[in-house]
């Protein structure tokens, strides 16, 4: 570093301040240089911080990154083996139907084979016969004697011999054995392939979240467990605040969570109810009034109703079919996507999706329990996930 007290020459010989260009620089504050260097130092340590904790996010963001990647390759290989499994099953059901074809095509073609010696059998026999009755006729046209001819047997040439009808017979003896042999290897591979709703399921189930309800939330009429795992409909009105965050008119709760990004999982028990919905709602669900539970309003809900009316609520009822009442129902979203998934746990089958939804703010759990016929008194339950790589 130069001397600031040194002095640069012009052309009028004038003595100049390195740092202020004043020509007398004793008449203004000036910086020793000892000074000037410790805060030059303290600046290149502030510096030299900032950069070491830019460096330290740099490589938690790496490591995040390299976390990812490794998650996203067991996940990959967890999907090649289960699709290797599901393939695999449809490669035995194919050749397993494929042996079963020829096995019985092969078994027709000796029926129809048999069938067919036996009709040449009896084709000859008729032709023996016509043969026959062909050479006595030719042996009495040949007599001169008519009175012979006249006392001969009539019944040689004025009745045929007895002879089947083979107008009817063909030989496609196998007609129909393809079609049907097809028709049943596709309904094999339709049962095989609803092993894909279980992958899928499997994969959902590894976003599992650990669900409490809010009691701030809490209708007055819902009644919560002390773990706030279970809620059921109350028969008295509970006296609660009134606060703003509390549902005052419908049977609803939200779970204490939210989610504003990724994947979460989470399974919900209603055995033994009539009444339910269930799903997920935007943070700024209106609580106070009544309105329905439809992604209009910020809910993605499906819901049961008199016992067994399925629905999914849209900006209609949109009416759902179940082969078995649900036990257990999984819900699954997939924030980014904008999907909201509905399952049959232990039917392993999907029930119904949101799709292409828009979310801009939180989303939480939501549960419903009305009451309207007086029997539906049994709680729903956020129950653990069992899945097959939770154990």
């Amino acid at each position: 570093m130069r001397d600031p007290w040194s002095c640069s020459v012009r052309e009028d010989q004038a003595c100049v301040c390195q740092f202020c260009t004043e020509t007398d620089h004793k008449t203004h504050k000036t910086v020793p240089i000892e000074e000037e260097y410790g805060e030059r130092k303290a600046q290149m340590g502030k510096s030299k911080d900032t950069f070491q904790k830019m460096i330290q996010e740099r490589l938690k963001k790496v490591k995040e990154i390299e976390q990812a990647v490794e998650l996203s390759k067991r996940d990959a290989e967890r999907e090649i083996v289960d699709s290797l499994q599901v393939f695999a099953a449809l490669v035995c059901c194919i050749e397993r139907n494929q042996a079963e074809l020829i096995e019985v095509v092969e078994e027709k073609q000796k029926a129809a084979e048999r069938q067919a010696e036996r009709l040449i059998e009896e084709l000859e026999q008729e032709i023996t016969e016509l043969k026959s009755r062909s050479t006595e006729l030719e042996q009495l046209s040949n007599i001169k004697d008519h009175l012979h001819l006249l006392q001969s047997s009539t019944s040689l040439y004025t009745t045929l011999p007895p002879t089947k009808n083979w107008s009817g017979v063909h030989s496609d003896l196998c007609v129909g054995t393809v079609r049907r042999a097809v028709s049943q290897l596709e309904e094999t591979l339709n049962k095989e392939m609803e092993m894909f709703p279980q992958i899928k399921l499997k994969r959902m189930q590894q976003c599992a979240v650990d669900v409490m309800l809010d009691p701030d939330t809490a209708c007055p009429y819902l009644i919560l467990s002390e773990d706030r795992k279970e809620v059921r409909y109350g028969a008295i009105k509970q006296e609660l605040p009134d606060n703003p965050e509390r549902f005052d008119c419908h049977p609803r709760v939200l779970g204490m969570e939210g989610f504003s990004s990724g994947k979460f999982y989470y399974e919900v028990q209603m055995k033994e109810k009539n009444w339910w919905a269930s799903g997920v709602a935007r943070e700024s669900i209106n609580r106070k009034g009544m309105n329905v539970l439809s992604p209009e309003f910020g809910a993605w809900t499906i819901e049961l109703r008199n016992r067994n009316e399925y629905g999914a609520r849209t900006e209609l009822v949109v009416p759902l079919t179940m082969r078995e009442k649900p036990q257990k129902v999984g819900v699954f979203v997939d924030y980014k996507k904008g999907q909201v998934s509905f399952y049959d746990v232990e039917a392993r089958s999907h029930i119904y999706s949101f799709t292409d939804c828009t979310f801009t703010e939180r989303l939480c759990p939501l549960l419903s329990s009305p009451d309207p016929s007086g029997d539906n008194s049994a709680p729903l339950i956020f129950s653990p996930v069992m899945s097959e790589f939770s154990q």
